[in-house]
């Protein structure tokens, strides 16, 4: 595989372990869909909408097209299939597996602890590789979106079942907000090192 092909592939992957796209392709995969009629079965603003949809037209998942003032957007099956035949050689397995030293520090410790369903398969010890995972578990949120505890643990508990110890930790690390019971990632420039109480 190329390196073209392996950027175009961790890219893919790095897009879509975002919850809102992922439903937004699920959505389009039923029918061609707009920005408002998106928003509005995500419970999202247009903006945010937008901005998913232009991540997911640059690794080319998305097609749109102009009827008057609306623009209607469609899921590339033709790309996914693509994608597909890129990650898997002819003998079914991984064509990527031998290519993993290539990859950042980052990569190799979510392949580690983050299996290919997006499933947590331990917290790590070392506070430097929990980190990783703990900020990719920040990247199932919204910017911008105020959530619940109840809705928190939910979105976590999708990958690991210790939603109350990787509550606190990702707000140890001020990877997300927190006030009067409401909850919200807080900008990547807030984020810490070191948990709350430890730094030097």
């Amino acid at each position: 595989m190329s390196e073209a092909d392996l950027a175009t592939l961790l890219a893919f992957f790095k897009a879509m372990a975002n919850e809102s796209r992922l439903r937004i392709v699920g959505l389009l995969a039923e029918r061609e869909r707009s920005v408002q009629e998106l928003a509005e079965l995500l419970g999202l603003k247009e903006p945010t909408v937008s901005h998913h949809l232009a991540a997911l037209k640059a690794l080319g998942l998305v097609s749109a097209r102009a009827e008057g003032v609306t623009h209607w957007h469609a899921l590339r099956l033709e790309a996914l299939t693509a994608l597909n035949r890129g990650l898997l050689d002819p003998k079914g397995g991984v064509s990527v597996a031998g290519e993993v030293s290539a990859g950042s520090w980052d990569d190799k410790v979510l392949a580690t602890f983050v299996t290919a369903q997006g499933e947590i398969t331990a917290v790590p010890a070392s506070r430097r590789k929990r980190l990783i995972v703990l900020k990719w578990l920040a990247g199932q949120f919204e910017e911008g979106r105020r959530y619940r505890e109840a809705e928190v643990n939910e979105i976590i508990q999708r990958r690991h079942w210790d939603s109350a110890t990787l509550r606190r930790e990702m707000i140890g690390y001020g990877l997300l907000g927190r006030e009067g019971g409401v909850y919200w990632r807080r900008p990547e420039s807030e984020w810490r090192q070191a948990p709350e109480g430890l730094r030097s």
